[in-house]
């Protein structure tokens, strides 16, 4: 770099006009951030949404074993009602979570009035109406939910939704049911988008495509920005192969190297399809080339006498960091039951980085923290 131009008291007038200019735009800034703040306050008062600043809750209907709300929790969400109506699924989110409200009732039975004023209300309605894998009968399956999670919405009131199912409710056989969908949330007061994400552009290793909507209460739905991919997905054999050596098998190293990849998508199946095996016969070969038999799930890592080139099944805990769930995640019922849970999952890396997006559009001081100066801040919250 050249040295300074001018003498040096010109040089010092130039230094204290600056340091004066950037004093004035910082309380300047402080000004429109409060105006913005107080504006928001209002707003969210009108709309019955708690006003303490920092204090974000959520309602997670379809709860299953808490991938979702376990990521929207990591993002700074307090859970103040999980919906679920299956015993084991319930069993397991009080075991990981004993202060969450548990409610082990069908959605239908649940009102949403006494849920009025939360910031996010979350959930993966059931997905076999809208699989590939399935009839896709829409709003012709009796486990079609989404009338319900609407009615929640609008009894509810929140400031944002974000809901769940398989890509296959993005396809043209779903256009009218989806523009449906979407044009009620905008009658409610909503903006509304909604994308395809891969689980994997978000850390999770596994080739786990999802569809995502999301709607907020304007202004708060002009400040949101889909997550853009943040982690690099390990391999299966990276993400699991410390579980295939627990118990001394002397093949592990080799077959880490061989599961260079990630995983194909984890199927969970239904109450009244699908077992404990990892999916069809496409699917099943696509693990066959991982090393992994997709036949079926053990209970124990393969042990010392196991084969060197045997074929490897899955625990459920093996499954679980597929999913991207923590260690410290527990699965309660039978085998079964907790692979049912773990396959029909929400990773939580991918609920946490769509709930950061939502909080980010919905908290005035993340936005003040992120945004240098005032001119990201939207006109309307500054009219006071």
């Amino acid at each position: 770099m050249g040295k300074p131009c001018g003498p040096p008291i010109a040089q010092a007038m130039r230094i204290g006009y600056a340091t004066r200019e950037r004093s004035r735009q910082t309380m300047l800034n402080g000004a429109l951030i409060t105006m913005a703040h107080h504006r928001s306050l209002r707003l969210r008062r009108s709309l019955g949404v708690p006003v303490q600043r920092g204090k974000f809750t959520s309602l997670e209907i379809c709860a299953g074993a808490g991938g979702s709300a376990l990521g929207i929790e990591l993002a700074g969400f307090t859970c103040v009602g999980a919906i679920e109506n299956d015993a084991a699924a319930c069993a397991t989110l009080r075991a990981n979570r004993p202060a969450w409200r548990v409610i082990e009732d069908d959605i239908h039975n649940v009102p949403g009035w006494e849920f009025r004023g939360i910031e996010l209300l979350a959930g993966g309605v059931p997905c076999p109406p809208f699989s590939i894998a399935g009839k896709q009968l829409g709003a012709d399956d009796e486990r079609d939910l989404f009338p319900q999670a609407m009615r929640i919405v609008e009894q509810a009131r929140p400031a944002a939704v974000m809901l769940e199912n398989v890509p296959g409710f993005a396809s043209a056989k779903f256009d009218q049911y989806r523009s449906a969908l979407l044009a009620r949330l905008i009658r409610l007061g909503y903006g509304v988008d909604w994308r395809v994400l891969q689980a994997s552009a978000y850390g999770v290793p596994q080739l786990r495509p999802r569809f995502m909507l999301v709607a907020i209460r304007e202004p708060y739905y002009a400040r949101f920005r889909w997550p853009e991919p943040t982690l690099q997905a390990p391999t299966v054999g990276e993400a699991i192969g410390d579980l295939m050596a627990l118990r001394g098998w002397q093949g592990a190293e080799q077959w880490r190297l061989r599961a260079n990849t990630i995983a194909p998508t984890l199927v969970g199946g239904s109450k009244k399809h699908g077992g404990p095996d990892l999916g069809p016969t496409r699917a099943r070969k696509q693990w066959e080339q991982l090393g992994v038999d997709g036949l079926g799930i053990v209970a124990e890592p393969p042990g010392a006498t196991f084969p060197l080139d045997g074929l490897p099944r899955l625990t459920v805990r093996m499954a679980a960091r597929i999913q991207a769930f923590p260690d410290t995640w527990q699965f309660v019922g039978g085998k079964t039951a907790q692979y049912r849970q773990v396959g029909n999952a929400l990773p939580p890396l991918v609920a946490q980085s769509v709930a950061l997006a939502i909080r980010s559009a919905l908290d005035d001081r993340y936005v003040a923290e992120r945004d240098s100066g005032p001119t990201l801040i939207q006109p309307e919250l500054m009219q006071v």
